[in-house]
């Protein structure tokens, strides 16, 4: 794959609540993307020398930086995505703590003894894989880049990050703090659009593409790599469903519902994005996801969609529902006013054709599909071409359990939409991606391993 696009000389972001300019940052050309690389190049063997625990140290005193800075960055993300300030704080504090965590488990990570011969040792080692490109999203900036950054450092890999164009400023300014207690080198950030990520993904002197986004641009990365030999590590798009029994309170389903539909606007890897009710409890629970669509809408309890051309794409997925025989209970129009926010939106009577039932919408909206039996459900959830996640609400075990062996997701989760231990882990399938993104197994990701064999040389 070969560039064929040179970026432009600037980028420039436009608030999401009102649509006035939140600033301008160059965009990196072939040149500064090489300089970059050839910088964590240079910086690498000495950083790979360098012991765990040292190198955990130096992560430490980059999550305690992040910590002192948290206000600001927040601030940042709040201004350019639109996420709520709350909330833009909360993920801030996550990548604090997963770069504490990580901090914690990078010395840690080891290899293992083999049985062999009784006067000889084997065993492996783990090694750094050496330049990691980190590219990474705009809906939870911060808490995402930790994880890969955090993870790739700890093990001894030098990092190239490369924020995403709808957050430059918080990417930035996320780099300018980790890599202000960092050795130099260690930890380079590239701003820009698509144009510098596709410069960098095709870089010969890079070791690891780490890449959190869409599944299109996740396919572009993985093309690249085939010529660079790069390891690709990637968390891509979702269509996340939901199944809902018969036996649970539609009250409270419809809540969850709503949780995993309508939080951060939609604008969450494993939101859910479609949903299959059990004709029994259909109505109530139609009710109730309504009545907690308009909730929200009335207390504009809702943030905007990052910008304009992400809510004309969400937009277009509810229209062609609309036009193909779905009704809107709630939402479903776009508001007058600046900025690009968008109604939570419950769509009943969907079928299996409409793209809000097949693809990614990544907004406030909940497409339901009324099914016959939890077996009709679980038959339509295992469907499409993602696998990141999909959640169950049953209170028969025998029901939780085999959508557990059936659905092919990389996390099932039951009974609670957004459920999951500290330290979780999961490999996207199909669509959604390939390889751990998360948790102690990312470490796995960002090293290699040696096999070591040793034994005495013959007795003279």
């Amino acid at each position: 794959m070969t560039s064929t696009s040179i970026p432009p000389a600037e980028l420039t972001v436009l608030s999401p609540h009102d649509g006035t300019p939140v600033g301008t940052l160059p965009c990196a050309g072939a040149d500064e993307v090489r300089d970059a690389v050839a910088t964590a190049r240079a910086a690498a063997l000495d950083w790979a020398r360098t012991s765990p625990e040292e190198r955990g140290r130096w992560v430490r005193a980059a999550a305690d930086a992040l910590a002192d800075h948290a206000e600001e960055v927040a601030g940042l993300n709040t201004r350019e995505t639109g996420k709520l300030p709350q909330e833009a704080l909360g993920g801030v504090m996550a990548g604090v703590g997963t770069l504490h965590q990580y901090a914690e488990l990078g010395p840690v990570h080891r290899g293992h003894s083999l049985r062999g011969h009784a006067l000889a040792s084997d065993y492996t080692v783990v090694e750094p894989r050496g330049v990691v490109a980190a590219i990474t999203p705009w809906n939870d900036p911060v808490a995402v880049a930790a994880g890969l950054l955090g993870a790739a450092l700890v093990t001894g890999n030098t990092v190239v990050h490369k924020p995403s164009e709808r957050c430059p400023h918080t990417g930035a300014r996320l780099g300018e703090i980790l890599a202000g207690v960092l050795p130099e080198g260690v930890l380079v950030t590239v701003t820009g659009g698509p144009e510098t990520g596709q410069i960098l993904t095709e870089q010969a002197g890079l070791d690891v593409l780490a890449h959190v986004g869409s599944t299109a641009t996740g396919v572009a990365i993985a093309h690249a790599a085939l010529s660079t030999g790069a390891h690709v590590i990637r968390e891509n798009g979702g269509n996340d469903p939901l199944v809902v029994d018969d036996d649970v309170d539609p009250v409270w389903a419809a809540e969850q519902a709503a949780i995993g539909a309508f939080t951060n606007a939609g604008q969450i890897c494993t939101s859910v994005e479609r949903v299959y009710v059990h004709r029994a409890i259909a109505e109530p629970f139609l009710e109730a996801l309504a009545a907690e669509a308009r909730r929200r809408n009335a207390d504009q309890a809702l943030a905007p969609l990052v910008d304009r051309r992400m809510r004309e794409a969400v937009h277009a997925h509810v229209l062609h529902a609309l036009e193909h025989g779905a009704t809107a209970l709630a939402g479903g129009t776009i508001p007058e006013g600046p900025g690009s926010h968008y109604p939570a939106t419950v769509l009943s009577g969907c079928t299996e054709d409409l793209p809000v039932m097949t693809e990614e919408t990544f907004g406030p909206v909940a497409p339901v599909r009324i099914v016959d039996s939890f077996e009709e459900g679980l038959r339509w959830a295992a469907g499409g071409r993602y696998g990141l996640a999909a959640t169950v609400l049953t209170g028969r075990i025998a029901h939780a359990q085999r959508a557990i062996a059936e659905l092919p997701a990389g996390t099932v989760k039951v009974n609670n939409v957004f459920g999951g231990a500290p330290g979780g882990a999961a490999q996207p399938r199909r669509a959604s991606g390939a390889g751990f993104g998360y948790g102690p197994e990312l470490l796995d990701e960002m090293t290699q391993v040696k096999v070591v064999h040793v034994e005495m040389p013959p007795t003279p």
